[in-house]
């Protein structure tokens, strides 16, 4: 039991300086522990494999010792904790994963507060030496706020090693939640929120009552608006709402269904489709800003505009009547695995490191 807590705590507060570079990076998340099974967990996640495989040392402890700083979250702790180390002249690097723009549309009073919030969030990265972001798409919604123009893209990446097709766990997905080896599954991953397409989602499987539309994730219901706890609350028979499902089990929620949606209408990346693609399934999108410039309709996915493209395309993919694309997909992710993203990270750092004040 020991040895596993010690094991633990060597993961979240590496202080090995035995790296290919000398500096140390403290990796923050305020809320960790509330918020690790969002894209905001999973990214930071994702740093900390990044900068192992590289072999950069991190901390996680803000009263430990290190050379730059990396925020990830935008509450008060993550703002004083960047004043403060401005003034102690090290480098603060802040990771721009939130936008107004995905703000709205979200929680129940979101988009009465996005105002304020696109204020506070400016406040907060306006602190940074340097701004990181997911895609281009992000970075110029952050310099249309008149931000530093000091921002790099870089994808939140994926762990390749982790995320991969899996026939026997796409089974076992199948079997613990009922479904058959017939059924004809099409999946969406994120927090069931409008933003997200959760009424979309719910309308076509109205249209398409043959197959199992099947929505894994979970948001407590009172931060909900009234139309979004309608549909969950009442819907069509073949529509499965999954809740929270487990990491591992995830990774056989990707590999046993037919298909992977998103019908999200705002994202900065959309990790969850990282994690579709490494699977090698097919995915269908919205066609959004986020994805320009590395996802291309007819290409490496199929892109929709609204239900009744995405109906047409549902079918065609479910069917076998369009091409199958997942190998295509597949080599986009194979570009933002963690290792080459952490290559990313540490030239930033670097470069950061040695700029002047």
């Amino acid at each position: 039991m020991n040895n596993l807590k010690e094991e633990r705590n060597q993961e979240e507060n590496n202080v090995s300086r035995n790296t290919v570079s000398n500096m140390k990076v403290l990796l923050y998340a305020e809320w960790l522990k509330y918020i690790s099974i969002s894209g905001i967990g999973r990214a930071v996640y994702h740093q900390k494999k990044a900068l192992e495989e590289n072999n950069i040392a991190y901390t996680t402890d803000c009263n430990d010792d290190f050379d730059i700083v990396h925020i990830n979250t935008l509450g008060p702790k993550s703002y004083l904790l960047a004043r403060k180390n401005k003034k102690l002249g090290k480098k603060v690097i802040i990771h721009a994963h939130s936008t107004e723009e995905d703000f709205r549309n979200s929680f129940v009073g979101s988009n009465l507060a996005s105002k304020i919030f696109k204020k506070w969030i400016i406040t907060v990265y306006s602190l940074a030496d340097q701004l990181i972001t997911p895609t281009p798409y992000s970075k110029r919604i952050l310099l249309s706020y008149g931000l530093n123009p000091n921002i790099e893209y870089i994808s939140n990446g994926i762990d390749l090693k982790y995320f991969k097709k899996d026939i026997a766990l796409g089974q076992t997905f199948r079997e613990k939640y009922g479904f058959t080896k017939e059924d004809k599954i099409v999946i969406a991953v994120g927090l069931p929120i409008e933003r997200k397409g959760i009424l979309d989602f719910v309308e076509l499987a109205k249209r398409l009552p043959k197959y199992k539309f099947v929505w894994c994730g979970h948001v407590n219901s009172l931060y909900l608006p009234a139309k979004v706890k309608k549909v969950l609350k009442n819907h069509p028979k073949n529509v499965h709402f999954l809740g929270y499902v487990e990491k591992e089990m995830m990774r056989g929620a990707y590999s046993g269904s037919d298909l992977f949606i998103t019908l999200s209408y705002e994202e900065c990346e959309g990790i969850v489709l990282l994690e579709a693609l490494a699977s090698r399934q097919k995915v269908l999108i919205r066609d959004i800003g986020a994805y320009e410039g590395w996802m291309s309709d007819g290409v490496n996915c199929y892109m929709a505009k609204d239900n009744n493209e995405f109906e047409e395309k549902i079918v065609g993919l479910v069917e076998n009547r369009l091409e199958d694309l997942s190998e295509k997909g597949y080599e986009v992710v194979k570009e933002r695995d963690i290792t080459k993203i952490g290559e990313k990270l540490i030239s930033i750092y670097e470069e950061t490191l040695n700029k002047k004040h």
